[in-house]
């Protein structure tokens, strides 16, 4: 059965709201209780892609607040706390178990609550002689945010930038790494597996893969086992493979711009938690939901602009056929919009056209829906040029260069301040080598369009110690890295690493590609530096990368922020593969190519180079 993380999270939270009951195959409990839930923001973050307000209601939940907001007391009714295991929100519940808010109360924590934690509500529940309230406490590892069947976000804010500051100390990137850790094992306790895991060597993705490798191994031998696998044998090719990277592994994904409708939706439109807002047709916001549950979006997602347009005319086209027929049946009038009014005939005719009615309304609300996102995203694409943009950087990928001509006058064209200061970092990126010259031009226009160049400096500097390390001989070689790691932090080991043969003849991205080497599980100059860690397996065969393949499953996991580009190249790996096989993407956190391109800008900021102030990159 393949892994779908989304399911699973949601089966945890109904059994969850339905105080940790088993439910039945409705996902329901078989004795209905009415309560409240109270949760903190990131929890509320957990909840919004997966439950609905209909969906609390069919679980009896009748009220619903943040645990920082003030709450009058509800007596005889249950409250179910579902919160990150925090000091403040520890303090919270001991003060509302003391002012007796509610008859009992049924404590879930996101992930383990650390035993000082769990000590400190024990006391200030003793001493307010309210212990007796408190009916249950749950460790559920469910902190991170599933946003589709087969993609999550841990919503770790700023973890490129905290990996990869130079000022940062040994202690300050294990505390990153743990928080990391912890997400990643709630997502494989969740999904109840424990997989095999392969990651390049050097940098943060391995830190994680150790230090993930050494937590399920912990967990595994103790008594609560959470995973169903339990002792038994279960050979690799049955198990997940669980690939690691960290994002220096290809940088200009995180930056480019992308003319596919989902990416497109995030980056201009800002798409949160599989909700977006935007300006309707008669003025005010509009807010709509994106997900599996819209026939189109799940149909489409994946699509470029151009065909998505051509699909909403299309089915629009079909619409007014069908609507059409049915006042043709009835006695209506050809080409008005079936509203139940204009219907006359025989009652067979009478009946299918009611029953048709709701699917005809259904249908038009999702094509109003995505002609309304497709009429803003134009309107965006024509004003700042993004189809020249992408296409643009796509070509310079493949070719490892641009006209400087065309370069500059990109950069004088239409935009923002952010397209052309990621257009330019992409230029940087592509190029083999380094025109000084060409540069100092480039930089030169920025500054004309009053832009922030610190992103742009950072990645010169770090694209300069990549290229002297490249012509330096062994001795310097090594002096240049130490020296590098003491200033940059974990930049150094992969930034122009994908540079080559960043897309292959077919456009697939190099971590596609990898990934694809990887479950296949054969000898590959590609990936066969890679270390592989087994937690079943005993200690001294980690790190070692014999292996046997291929992998039906594989978890993939992007160290310092990931995005829909990503997601959607794995995805249509998935959809060409024979036989049939399943990827989930994860990352510390979703980000835009302007948000990841202002992580850069702290890092240059931090390290004093050059520019205006980082918030004028955003304007």
């Amino acid at each position: 059965m393949a892994l779908n993380l989304r399911q699973r999270q949601t089966e945890c939270i109904a059994r969850m709201l339905n105080l940790n009951q088993p439910v039945n195959a409705t996902g329901m409990a078989n004795e209905e209780v009415y309560k409240m839930l109270i949760y903190d923001k990131y929890c509320q973050s957990i909840l919004s892609p997966l439950i609905h307000v209909k969906d609390l209601r069919k679980h009896g939940v009748t009220l619903y607040y943040l645990i920082d907001k003030e709450r009058n007391p509800v007596p005889d009714v249950p409250a179910v706390y579902f919160v990150q295991p925090t000091h403040a929100n520890i303090q919270r519940i001991i003060a509302d178990t003391s002012n007796l808010l509610y008859d009992s109360f049924h404590l879930n924590f996101s992930s383990v609550i650390p035993r000082p934690l769990l000590e400190e509500l024990a006391s200030g529940a003793v001493n307010s002689d309210s212990i007796h309230r408190i009916s249950k406490v749950h460790d559920q590892y469910l902190e991170f945010v599933t946003l589709e069947d087969n993609m999550f976000s841990l919503a770790q804010k700023s973890s490129y930038v905290q990996l990869n500051d130079p000022s940062a100390g040994d202690r300050e990137i294990e505390e990153i790494i743990e928080k990391i850790v912890s997400g990643l094992f709630c997502v494989l306790a969740t999904l109840a597996v424990v997989p095999i895991i392969r990651c390049p060597r050097g940098g943060p993705a391995e830190m994680v893969a150790s230090a993930l490798d050494q937590r399920l191994r912990d967990h595994l031998l103790s008594k609560n086992n959470l995973f169903t696998e339990g002792g038994n044998f279960v050979s690799s090719f049955q198990r997940p493979i669980f690939c690691l990277f960290d994002r220096n592994f290809e940088l200009a994904v995180g930056i480019q711009h992308d003319f596919r409708y989902q990416p497109l939706v995030h980056d201009v439109l800002g798409l949160r938690l599989n909700r977006l807002d935007i300006q309707g047709e008669k003025g005010g916001m509009k807010s709509y939901e994106l997900d599996s549950s819209d026939p189109f979006w799940a149909a489409n997602w994946s699509l470029a602009f151009p065909e998505v347009a051509g699909e909403i005319e299309s089915q629009l086209a079909k619409y007014k056929k069908d609507v059409d027929e049915v006042n043709r049946r009835t006695g209506g009038t050809d080409g008005t919009e079936f509203d139940g009014t204009d219907v006359i005939g025989n009652t067979k005719h009478l009946m299918s056209a009611v029953n048709s009615l709701p699917e005809l309304t259904a249908r038009k609300q999702v094509i109003d829906k995505h002609t309304n996102i497709a009429t803003v995203l134009l309107g965006e694409i024509k004003e700042r040029s993004l189809d020249a943009f992408a296409n643009k950087e796509y070509d310079m990928m493949a070719r490892g260069g641009i006209d400087q001509k065309e370069l500059l006058a990109a950069l004088k064209g239409k935009g923002t301040k952010m397209d052309k200061l990621r257009f330019a970092i992409m230029y940087l990126i592509s190029s083999e080598t380094i025109n000084q010259a060409e540069v100092e031009l480039v930089e030169a226009a920025l500054r004309e369009c009053e832009v922030d160049t610190r992103a742009f400096q950072y990645v010169k500097k770090i694209k300069s110690l990549n290229v002297s390390l490249a012509s330096a001989n062994s001795a310097s070689r090594s002096n240049i890295v130490d020296w590098a790691e003491k200033l940059y932090g974990q930049s150094i080991s992969a930034v122009t690493a994908g540079v080559k043969n960043l897309l292959s003849s077919d456009r697939q991205l190099a971590l596609t590609r990898t990934v694809e080497a990887l479950m296949e599980g054969k000898p590959n100059p590609e990936v066969d530096s890679y270390l592989m860690f087994d937690p079943r397996a005993p200690k001294p065969s980690s790190g070692s990368n014999h292996l046997k393949g291929p992998f039906k499953e594989a978890i993939v996991f992007m160290v310092g922020g990931g995005n829909y580009v990503e997601y959607g190249s794995l995805q249509e790996l998935v959809q060409r593969q024979q036989p049939v096989r399943h990827v989930i993407y994860g990352t510390t956190e979703i980000l835009t190519g302007g948000e990841f391109v202002e992580q850069l800008a702290l890092l240059g900021q931090k390290m004093g180079l050059g520019g205006a102030p980082v918030a004028a990159a955003t304007q």
